[in-house]
């Protein structure tokens, strides 16, 4: 289950507050705080995958007859997580979809100014093509998200969907202002931002919490 409006998709999904709730207390072992991401990264693929396009196949029964199915084109799939933290997301995506192709943006939040300064990118070829669904755990200020998106824009993609955990209102405003085009699907949206640019009240830095270095 889902609240949302055209472009924001909130999931309500009693698993995901459950799983949420792992993730948000402080003293959660990082091997339960890993496998929780795993687990809310199924659920959020679910609903992120849903209005994908399917295309029609037929199939051998085990009778020896044939039957028309739809499938996913996987090929035309590509997740794109933001290094670092969003790589926690990638593993239960491709748990789902494992024939999706994997792009990277590495972005680095400068602490003072909260903006985002790119130092990776490489995606696969004709991006143009593929739905791209970008990774990240945490919406904040959602600067890290708009440079991540106006870079595969100018890459060639067209068809972008933002995945993330946590969402601040702050984060979704700044996206659906500069990306109306692009789609912000989120287990949670939280109360706000507070002065260093943390979201309240979010799960800490999730980076450090999933790679055990905080």
């Amino acid at each position: 289950m889902s609240s949302s409006s055209s472009m924001v998709r909130v999931l309500t999904h009693p698993l995901v507050r459950h799983k949420l709730a792992f993730l948000r207390q402080r003293d959660t072992p990082i091997a339960v705080f890993r496998a929780s991401v795993r687990e809310l990264s199924l659920l959020l693929a679910y609903e992120t995958l849903e209005d994908l396009p399917l295309m029609h196949a037929k199939v051998l029964l085990p009778d020896g007859t044939q039957a028309a199915v739809e499938r996913m084109d996987e090929a035309q799939i590509c997740f794109v997580p933001i290094l670092r933290a969003g790589c926690g997301l990638l593993d239960g995506m491709l748990d789902l979809v494992p024939s999706a192709s994997v792009g990277h943006v590495g972005m680095q939040r400068d602490h003072v100014t909260l903006e985002a300064e790119e130092y990776y990118f490489k995606v696969p070829d004709h991006i143009h093509q593929k739905c791209c669904i970008v990774l990240d755990p945490m919406l904040a200020t959602g600067n890290s998200a708009d440079a991540a998106i106006t870079r595969l824009k100018q890459a060639g993609a067209k068809n972008i969907i933002f995945a993330c955990l946590i969402a601040a209102p702050e984060g979704v405003a700044l996206l659906q202002k500069i990306h109306p085009d692009v789609r912000i699907i989120t287990c949670s949206l939280d109360e706000k931002l507070n002065e260093k640019g943390y979201i309240v009240p979010g799960l800490g830095d999730a980076g450090d919490r999933f790679f055990g270095t905080n």
